[in-house]
């Protein structure tokens, strides 16, 4: 009896100590590690986040890029971080598709991390070097089986997003463009600015300036629909390619075992941040769709999303690294 009341005790005491924690969270600087090379989506969205919440939280949000592994390295820097919420994530997409692609992972997504909220949805874009004499969905798929491996796709990486929804238009056209990774969709697009590769899937935020500016060309949107962002291009089911589907997510994270009145907070800010109009204006002039939701919410959302491109992989006969 004396040992249950002793048990009892510690945890009403560990309970205590951890309520004074979240109470006190954040008392210095939060760290929110980016998973890739300056200048792609996860970057901009990650900038966007921690320059808000430094300003709700009172504390600095410093962002961290830590690129390579198709996101691995990042994302193995935030599972090995103390679980006391100073220490964030930003991950996207390739979170749910890298089990698939990788025959070893130094860690299991929903085991080792602790899902805030997804914050936002949207498409990649196909685009095209102003070298590639193709301006359409149709020629492009033209062009690709009257040159056999003469086009060649940029990749912000293994495993990303961009990489399968390359695949995956690569696939259903019955074309072969080869892919060139690089460490990260900034560094991908750089590749594409130069003329270095002549076709890319990156996010529309990653590419918006650069269509804007007229030293890119977009063929299409991998969403089914068409997004408010770029009302002109078609969706690349509806542009030649029926069927066709490819999104992108975005979504904030911590270590497994961060207590749950930590995860709250952070949720409870990042949902107010992204659901002002002001945000939502903003990020849907980037093609985003705002999402922003519970944590369990997101976390079936990750559970879903890696069973679904497990069989996609499986089915397009993807060779694992």
């Amino acid at each position: 009896m004396k040992a249950v009341s002793m048990a009892v005790a510690v945890l009403v005491s560990l309970v205590a100590v951890v309520s004074a924690a979240a109470q006190q969270y954040p008392a210095r600087t939060i760290r929110l590690v980016v998973h890739s090379s300056p200048g792609g989506s996860s970057d901009i969205l990650g900038r966007i986040v921690a320059q808000k919440l430094t300003e709700t939280l009172g504390q600095q949000v410093v962002v961290e890029n830590r690129a390579g592994a198709s996101g691995i390295i990042g994302v193995e820097v935030v599972v090995k971080a103390p679980p006391d919420g100073y220490t964030l994530l930003i991950s996207q997409t390739s979170l749910a598709i890298n089990p698939s692609m990788f025959r070893k992972m130094p860690y299991e997504a929903m085991r080792d991390l602790a899902p805030i909220t997804q914050i936002v949805d949207g498409p990649n874009v196909l685009v095209v070097h102003p070298s590639v004499p193709a301006r359409s969905v149709k020629q492009l798929i033209a062009l690709a089986k009257a040159k056999p491996d003469g086009l060649v796709i940029g990749s912000p990486g293994q495993g990303t997003s961009p990489h399968l929804s390359a695949e995956l238009f690569n696939a259903m056209a019955g074309v072969k463009m080869v892919q060139v990774q690089y460490k990260g969709a900034g560094l991908a697009l750089v590749g594409l600015l130069s003329g270095e590769v002549g076709v890319m899937f990156p996010t529309t935020p990653t590419a918006m300036s650069s269509i804007k500016a007229g030293r890119i060309i977009p063929l299409g949107v991998t969403t089914a629909k068409r997004v408010q962002a770029l009302p002109e291009v078609p969706a690349i089911a509806e542009a030649g390619l029926p069927g066709y589907e490819s999104t992108q997510w975005f979504g904030i994270l911590a270590p497994a075992g961060t207590p749950r009145p930590i995860i709250d907070r952070l949720n409870q800010e990042i949902v107010r941040i992204m659901q002002a109009p002001a945000m939502k204006e903003r990020l849907a002039g980037e093609g985003m769709e705002v999402v922003a939701g519970t944590p369990e919410a997101f976390a079936a959302h990750i559970k879903a999303e890696t069973e679904k491109w497990a069989k996609v992989i499986k089915a397009m006969g993807l060779k694992l690294e």
